[in-house]
Order: C-alpha cells, then structure tokens, then sequence
C-alpha cells in the first residue's frame, strides 16, 4: 500500500510545502487567536490557520454549506489529489474515509447563539447538513466526484490514524484501489474553548513537549489529506510514490476516560510492527503523540522503552504539536504527513520549544533543531482520550 497524494492546512500555513518547510525549520505556527473574541478566555493562544480567508477558495454559493472544518477537508484534499495526479475515473471509483474529533462547532455554536442569545425562533434551513459529523467526507464526495464507500470516523484525537487505518483495511480487502483520507477539525468556538480550559491541559503559552517545564497542549486546526493506492493500481498508472504505509495498529485502554495507559500505547505500536512485518530495531523514528501534558509524556516514553527496549536509546523521537499544535481530528494525518516527508527528505523535524528532559523523559528527542540522517522505517502514534488508539508503520519507498 502506497501514499500517493499529500495535502495539508495548518497553523504553518496553507499547503503541504508550507508545513514541511516550518516542520524542518523549527518554526512554530502559535499565536493570539484572531477568530473569535479572547477577552473572556483564560487561554487566548492556538495554532490557527493563518491570513485564512474562505472567499479566496470557494465560491459565495458553495459556502453556505460549508462549516469551517469541511473547508479545511477540501482545501487539503484538493492539494492531495492534485499531487496524486489521479485521473477523473479513478477519482469516481475512489473511497473517502475522514475522522473529526469535534465536528461542526462554528455551525453548532452559531446556532445556539442565535437560539439563546439573539432570541431567534428559526435557523438557517441548511444547519442540518453542513453541521452534521459527516459533513466534510459528504463535500470530498459531492465536490471531487467520489461514488465509491465515503463516511467519517470520530475517535478523537487518534480519528485521522483510525481513519487511515480503515483506508488501509479496505484497500487490502479489495474493495476500492483507492482511498482519499485523512482528518479534519476546527476547534476554535468560545463553547469548546471554555471545555478544554475546563481540563486543565492547555499551555498558556507554548507547548513543550517531553520538557521539565512542559505546562501542557496548544489546540490546533486545519486538515491532513493523503491518498492511498494499492501498490497495482499506482504503478499501473506511473504514479510519484511518497512512501509506504506498511501497518496499522489499533487497541482501547479500557481503563481511563482522560489517563492514558503505557500498555495500550506499547500494544499498539507493536501490532503495527507486527501488522508491518518489520521488528523494532528496524524503526528510525517514531513522531510522537507528544501533547506536552504531565501525564502523556511519561507515560509515551515509558510506552516506547517497554516496546524497543535497549534500542530505544538509539530511536529518534519527536513531537510536531510543538509546531502545528493538538489539531485532534486533524493532528494524525497532519503527523502522517510529516512522518512521510521526514523518510523523504531524510530529515527529523524537531521537538520545538524544548528546555531540559522532564522526569520519566530519558530519550532523543531531537530538540529545537531539525536532523538530517537516513531513514528508512518510522511509526506516526496517535493515543486519543477514552483511551482509544492508533498507530501507522511507513517505510521510505525506493522505487
């Protein structure tokens, strides 16, 4: 199974060279939010998208259908399937599978608004569909002319891995050839900002993670679209190979709704080794959870020393929330996407924003600056809370 097609919107910017460049620079894409008022906000920073203007990618007509968040859908997969090269029948043949971790918030809370606050008896006939869960994968299809299996997944933030997988498992089974996936999110409402201030896991300032004074995350948007192929169909059609995605690994905690578990995170990652065929001393580089909370970090290090023991001192680790934020539904496919061009490109993107190792954090995290060397294998993990997990295996692809 082959990645064929790459495309991101971030807080680093609006198209998938955008992100790698900040990716490889160390740049970090933070700063006060400018979409919605912060004057009631204890935490009024976010990794959001910047100089965004939804006029300048989709028509008067189409926008009254499109939350914030199938926006962001559209604009990276347009990105990934123009990259991909794929032609207008295989497009049609293809399958679309993108996670949400929240969904439609802006329509949700425009609503409400206009409900509650306003003293409005009636909404916009058209909120149903454009806040529905489902709404993004419904415009990949309406809007790119996808007729084959096309639906959402929400697993929080592990719903871009989980919808890969998904991706991985049909285009195995021999269902479709071809499937257009990935996640999207668009977090940045007053409602759910005031939630997650509400937890306790939001850095007030930047996020940093694995360090002795990490303080926790900084929420992100944006989307991550890639393309799978079987392996057949993408040579059949002389297609630009990324990368390989070799596994999947996927497992529940069943213990804690917001502690994650080193077990279900150790468990995970080797069912991706297994799932792969490949043994732990052949992985690189893992791109880490990494949310820069007190619990996460402690507990992903001792994942990983449980899973490549003595060759943990010899992995590369790191974490791209530090740069891109916690785009939960977004954030695996965003981690993906940056996994597959640090195989390419032979480069590690650093852990930014990293001070001194916090306590139970005793490997390379590959601090502030980014690393050339060669790769080969990497793992991209995502541990969602209700302890639901994901975990993608890529091998550089050397044609």
């Amino acid at each position: 199974m082959v990645i064929t097609g790459l495309g991101a919107i971030s807080a680093l910017g609006h198209t998938t060279g955008q992100f790698w460049y900040a990716l490889s620079q160390g740049h970090t894409g933070f700063r006060t939010l400018s979409c919605l008022p912060t004057d009631r906000l204890r935490v009024a920073i976010g990794a959001e998208v910047p100089d965004y203007r939804p006029e300048d990618f989709f028509t008067p007509q189409d926008l009254p259908l499109l939350d914030r968040f199938s926006q962001f859908a559209l604009i990276a997969a347009r990105e990934a399937v123009r990259d991909s090269g794929l032609d207008d029948a295989a497009i049609h043949a293809a399958a679309a599978v993108v996670g949400t971790g929240c969904g439609a918030k802006g329509t949700d809370e425009e609503t409400y608004q206009q409900l509650y606050q306003q003293g409005k008896v009636r909404v916009h006939p058209l909120t149903i569909p454009k806040g529905m869960p489902s709404a993004a994968a419904s415009q990949l299809s309406l809007q790119l002319g996808i007729t084959g299996p096309v639906f959402s997944v929400a697993s929080a933030c592990a719903s871009a891995a989980h919808a890969i997988s998904m991706a991985m498992t049909m285009i195995r089974s021999g269902m479709v050839s071809v499937v257009i996936t990935g996640g999207t999110d668009a977090p940045f409402t007053y409602g759910l900002m005031k939630s997650w201030e509400a937890l306790r896991v939001l850095s007030t300032d930047t996020c940093r993670p694995f360090s002795v004074d990490r303080s926790g995350l900084v929420l992100g948007e944006g989307a991550g679209i890639v393309v799978l192929e079987s392996l057949d169909h993408a040579q059949r059609r002389g297609a630009s190979i990324h990368a390989e995605l070799a596994g999947c690994g996927m497992s529940a905690d069943a213990g804690h709704i917001t502690n994650p578990s080193s077990d279900g995170a150790s468990r995970t990652m080797l069912s991706a080794l297994e799932d792969a065929a490949l043994s732990p001393s052949e992985v690189d580089y893992v791109n880490a959870h990494g949310t820069g909370t007190l619990a996460n970090d402690v507990m992903e290090t001792r994942a990983l020393r449980a899973v490549f023991k003595e060759h943990a001192d010899r992995l590369l680790v790191s974490a791209t929330k530090s740069m891109h934020g916690h785009s939960l539904g977004a954030a695996g496919a965003h981690e993906l996407i940056a996994t597959v061009l640090a195989l390419k490109n032979g480069i590690v993107p650093p852990t930014a924003n990293f001070t001194a190792a916090g306590e139970g954090c005793d490997l390379d995290y590959v601090p502030n600056q980014s690393r050339k060397t060669s790769l080969h294998v990497a793992l991209s993990s995502s541990f969602a809370f209700g302890g639901l997990n994901a975990v993608l295996a890529v091998r550089s692809w050397r044609g």
